[in-house]
């Protein structure tokens, strides 16, 4: 069943898939908030459209990667997607297959949050297997 704000995020994703950044500007919130775990070279916490261009960018220059939705809903607002990033690593062409867990935070038709959580212990073993090759 569709909800408004599932098929935000639905469009955010493939967007994302076919690397069609203007769906920040479309999307996103001026001051959104992104964090991720400040481990990864694309971790930590990142503000408005720049800080998006910037995690999206970093991200992009470290992994090759997709997203594989196992479950998405809706609470209240806010959307939470379960599934897999499946993917190799840039340089080193190092696969990857590792849960992750989206949740964002929408308002008004923006998002104004995305929180990324995955399995960081097993993305930074597969970015030091890349770099030791």
């Amino acid at each position: 069943m569709s909800h408004p704000t599932l098929d935000i995020i639905a469009e955010v994703y493939r967007a994302f898939d076919s690397r069609d950044f203007g769906m920040i500007e479309r999307l996103f919130d001026p001051d959104i908030d992104i964090d991720q775990a400040a481990d990864l070279p694309w971790g930590g916490r990142h503000h408005g459209h720049v800080g998006a261009v910037g995690f999206f960018t970093t991200l992009l220059a470290h992994i090759d990667s997709k997203v594989i939705s196992e479950h998405m809903f809706a609470a209240g607002e806010d959307v939470v997607q379960v599934g897999r990033t499946v993917g190799t690593t840039i340089p080193g062409g190092v696969e990857f297959d590792l849960p992750e867990v989206h949740i964002w935070h929408l308002r008004q038709g923006r998002i104004v949050g995305f929180d990324a959580y995955i399995d960081t212990p097993a993305m930074l073993a597969a970015l030091r297997q890349a770099q030791a090759r």
